[in-house]
């Protein structure tokens, strides 16, 4: 029995949200001999320069416009390259263009300027998931949920959860996807790789926990209709079977989920 547990819909889901919180840097000023933090008045004026362009670029990027983006990132650099968040970012557009080899270069260039930038480990950990570095992945993404401050606690668990998945290690995904879970518990990504994970397991009155709200929900997909068909099946429940089966024909009538159906492929 093979559960689709591949990042492809992940990936599709978190389009919107790769681009993760870029937040200004925080220097130190030396005034009268004690740490402060910097501020827009201790800023030169190239960095300045170079944040405006950041700023931009940013823009751009969340606007799908990858090219005009990198361009004006490429200005920031070129004025100031000390923004790590200019580094990050363009790591981020290399990912979105698949260039892993520059995307990583970006990323890791900008935690020789923000070691501790939790954001940049996220995005970085992301890129070596997909580049089937788990290992190297997971340290990178525990590295980020290590920080207290780190506001994109749910996301990072979610990524570690669907690495540690990929690479077979069952029972990490779950604890990893759990978390996720309870800290962002409408995430349809989670719940679906939750039910995955269950079900493969035979754990079904768990998988159901997880599948039934999201395939009740409009975040419903083919994927995740086409395995609630699948659990209703192992559990004998052939009225719910019949029912998610026709609001997967219905609603993905071009999917290939929608083809195994009607020819009674359920082991894929």
């Amino acid at each position: 029995m093979r559960i689709g547990l591949s990042l492809r819909w992940t990936l599709r889901w978190l389009t919107t949200a790769l681009l993760l919180a870029l937040v200004a840097c925080t220097g130190v000023a030396q005034r009268t001999g004690m740490p402060d933090l910097m501020t827009e008045s201790d800023e030169t004026a190239p960095r300045k320069r170079a944040r405006i362009r950041l700023e931009l670029a940013i823009n751009y990027f969340n606007e799908g416009k990858t090219a005009i983006a990198l361009d004006e990132l490429k200005q920031s650099i070129a004025v100031d390259a000390g923004l790590y968040e200019a580094h990050n970012l363009r790591g981020l557009i290399y990912m979105r263009l698949n260039e892993q080899t520059l995307a990583e270069d970006s990323f890791r260039q900008a935690l020789v300027l923000n070691p501790k930038a939790a954001n940049v480990q996220h995005n970085y950990g992301l890129l070596l998931c997909q580049q089937g570095q788990m290992s190297a992945a997971a340290d990178m993404l525990k590295a980020a949920l290590a920080d207290p401050t780190y506001g994109e606690r749910a996301k990072s668990w979610m990524i570690l959860g669907l690495c540690q998945a990929k690479a077979g290690q069952a029972k990490a995904a779950e604890t990893s996807l759990l978390n996720a879970y309870q800290l962002d518990p409408l995430n349809p990504v989670v719940a679906y790789h939750l039910g995955a994970l269950f079900f493969k397991s035979g754990e079904y009155i768990q998988a159901q926990r997880f599948l039934a709200p999201l395939n009740a929900s409009g975040l419903a997909n083919a994927e995740s209709l086409w395995l609630g068909v699948k659990l209703a099946r192992a559990q004998g429940d052939l009225p719910g079977m019949q029912r998610l089966g026709q609001v997967l024909a219905e609603r993905f009538q071009g999917s290939k989920e929608r083809l195994w159906l009607e020819r009674g492929n359920f082991d894929e």
